[in-house]
């Protein structure tokens, strides 16, 4: 099997992005008792950033995917998906060196994401800088006299 074949992946994706689900992230991690090159879906969840970063080990990669409501005003609502490419602190050495080709794999299937966030420590993933930076990336802001940017 190739690193995204797990039809369980393609499912999972497709459940976040459904606005008709409760589904609001989905991490894939590598079988690290195996030692293949595989991805599986390790967790899903109906919360927010702060329950995906529970799931996080700083010993293991990850790829988690999040769908992240936003509004620039009350008659603007709309939804933005983030790609978070997690590389624990105490990553095995190879394992850390092969994830840039791999994130390009996933990317393949996971291919539809406002912002894509590198990460090794749950710091750089707080919820109001990812909701700047989709701000910033989204283009028009209406509001702009209650923005900090």
């Amino acid at each position: 099997m190739g690193l995204c074949d797990n039809p369980e992946i393609q499912q999972a994706y497709e459940d976040v992005r459904d606005d008709k689900s409760e589904t609001m992230w989905m991490l894939l991690e590598f079988d690290e008792a195996t030692k293949a090159d595989e991805l599986r879906v390790t967790a899903k969840g109906t919360g927010d950033i702060e329950e995906l970063k529970e799931k996080l080990s700083d010993d293991a990669p990850a790829f988690g995917y999040i769908r992240v409501p936003m509004a620039n005003d009350e008659l603007s609502q709309r939804t933005k998906f983030v790609l978070i490419s997690w590389c624990g602190k105490n990553t095995k050495v190879m394992r850390r060196a092969r994830l840039g080709i791999q994130k390009g794999e996933l990317k393949r299937v996971i291919d539809s994401f406002s912002i894509e966030i590198p990460a090794d420590d749950t710091d750089d993933l707080d919820a109001k800088e990812i909701l700047l930076q989709l701000k910033k990336a989204g283009g028009a802001n209406y509001d702009r006299q209650a923005s900090d940017y």
